[in-house]
């Protein structure tokens, strides 16, 4: 099931020079607009930059920055550990016919683009509905162009997107967990 999933969206690729560079672009170059995009987000959206006191407004924001960066940089770290335990091959070093539109070394589980992208998105899902579930969307197009350029499978992808989100989640209900008051 994997290989026919993976085969339907990279046959998308090599058909049409315009398709190709839409699915490089989504792939290689979205993946740094949306970083861009998230921290403009969540540096503007609460009046940080602006205000007169951005530290007073970084810390009245502080548990949800903090479950940000936490999220992200928790669900990069293992990734990379997953990566190197499982150690599973990307799809042109499986299928010789396939051929790459980007260059990309390394394991292929989980897709640490898929990964990094959900955990990212969730936090801001959690907060804000409304911009969290475009940041989603955004991440799974970047997801999808991975396969489309032949350089993840699509369970690289799924389990990147249930890494970064579990890890989010997780995270925010420790992270964010009411504290009990004992009588």
């Amino acid at each position: 099931m994997n290989d026919k999933i993976f085969f339907f969206f990279y046959d998308l690729a090599h058909k049409s020079v315009l398709f190709d560079k839409a699915a490089i672009f989504t792939a290689e170059i979205l993946p740094y607009i949306v970083l861009l995009l998230a921290a403009v987000f969540l540096l503007f959206h609460h009046d940080v930059i602006p205000s007169k006191n951005p530290f007073r407004e970084l810390a009245g924001k502080r548990k949800e920055i903090f479950l940000f960066f936490v999220s992200v940089f928790s669900a990069w770290f293992l990734a990379y550990l997953l990566k190197y335990l499982a150690r599973t091959p990307r799809p042109f070093e499986v299928f010789h016919q396939v051929m790459p539109l980007i260059s990309e070394s390394g394991y292929a589980f989980p897709s640490g683009h898929a990964t990094f992208f959900m955990a990212l998105a969730v936090p801001i899902f959690l907060y804000h509905r409304k911009i969290g579930g475009v940041f989603i969307a955004l991440a799974i197009f970047i997801g999808l162009a991975r396969i489309v350029v032949g350089v993840h499978s699509p369970e690289d992808i799924l389990g990147g997107f249930i890494l970064g989100a579990g890890i989010a989640y997780i995270l925010s209900q420790i992270l964010l967990k009411p504290v009990s008051k004992k009588h």
